[in-house]
């Protein structure tokens, strides 16, 4: 079957199982488990109304526990093992993560991880409340913000595609496609082209570049949201004292929206400690570009080393726990 025919009846079942399940729970909970006739129909009713969520809520309580519940314990229980040969495992303790704490390129990607939570939540939030803020009263603001938005339509490999192209370097007798080296050679004296991906520390710095450029969008459209909905009432009061546009938005705005702010930067922070795809395909961990998902995946089907990978990945989920746990925390102090 073609792949654009098989999407599409894939959709089709997927949409008619929703409904059909929907539909078929609520008339056997009407009509035949409680009824709403004789006289236990007001009981029946509650009764009724009472399981009905629980009923809608039975699918995606059964595709997480299969999908995220049972991986994550898995995972840790793996993290544990050692592969032997003929797919048997045997019982290792603590030794999966000593042997992977004792790795310099463990802490390479630690380092690195470290770097990206600095500088990508951060640089994104910033650039997203600037464009959130310079967007929102212009008359062509829609579209500004569209063409901001775009990068959100791609996907992180195509991203780091394009980026590597303005990357690229070639050699000197040959013209350069890459934008940087272009640049470098014709406009601030550049002697020859640089392999900008392979200088140390700067690479993850270029790395880094691709996914603000991406996540700025994201931050642009929650915070122009944000700014929306101060009161005018505000901001006409700081104008009659005196304030100028620089203090009326670091004085009046931003603490009015302080919340959402710190919910775009955790958000873009539990994104940034899952980075993969960039670092793969760009460098694929190489010239101290190492990320820890990247070491997971390398240790997992690189180097078929099940016992590390699954340590790997407990890391990354030790690290964004907490942060997720705190994003929902303040999700729910705003719904109060």
């Amino acid at each position: 079957m073609h792949p654009a025919l098989l999407g599409l009846v894939t959709v089709a079942i997927g949409v008619s199982g929703c409904i059909g399940y929907f539909y078929g729970a609520n008339l056997f909970l009407d009509k035949v488990l409680y009824p709403a006739k004789g006289p236990n129909a007001g009981r029946n009713i509650n009764r009724a109304n009472m399981i009905r969520p629980w009923v809608f809520l039975f699918p995606a309580l059964c595709a997480l526990g299969l999908y995220l519940a049972y991986p994550v314990f898995a995972t840790l229980r793996l993290s544990f093992l050692e592969r032997l040969p003929g797919n048997e495992y045997a019982f290792v303790g603590m030794e999966n993560y000593t042997k992977m704490f004792a790795e310099p390129k463990f802490w390479e990607a630690m380092r690195n991880n470290v770097m990206w939570l600095i500088f990508v939540p951060a640089a994104s939030t910033a650039f997203g409340l600037l464009a959130a803020q310079l967007t929102d009263r212009l008359r062509w603001g829609s579209i500004a913000k569209s063409i901001i938005f775009m990068p959100m339509a791609i996907s992180l490999v195509g991203a780091a595609v394009i980026f590597k192209l303005v990357y690229e370097a070639r050699p000197e007798d040959v013209a350069q496609i890459g934008v940087l080296n272009h640049l470098y050679l014709n406009y601030f004296g550049g002697v020859e082209p640089q392999q900008w991906l392979q200088i140390p520390f700067w690479n993850n710095l270029f790395l880094m570049i691709v996914l603000v450029w991406i996540q700025t969008g994201f931050a642009m459209v929650i915070l122009s949201a944000a700014l929306r909905g101060i009161p005018e009432e505000t901001v006409e009061a700081a104008i009659v004292d005196g304030a100028n546009p620089v203090q009326i938005f670091f004085k009046i705005k931003i603490p009015q929206i302080m919340s959402t702010i710190v919910v775009v930067w955790t958000t873009i922070t539990i994104a940034t400690l899952k980075v993969f795809d960039i670092v793969f395909a760009m460098t694929n961990g190489q010239w101290e570009t190492q990320v820890l998902a990247n070491y997971m995946y390398d240790k997992l089907f690189r180097a078929n080393d099940w016992g590390m990978g699954s340590a790997a990945a407990m890391i990354i989920m030790l690290m964004v726990t907490p942060i997720l746990w705190w994003n929902v925390q303040n999700a729910r102090k705003e719904m109060r």
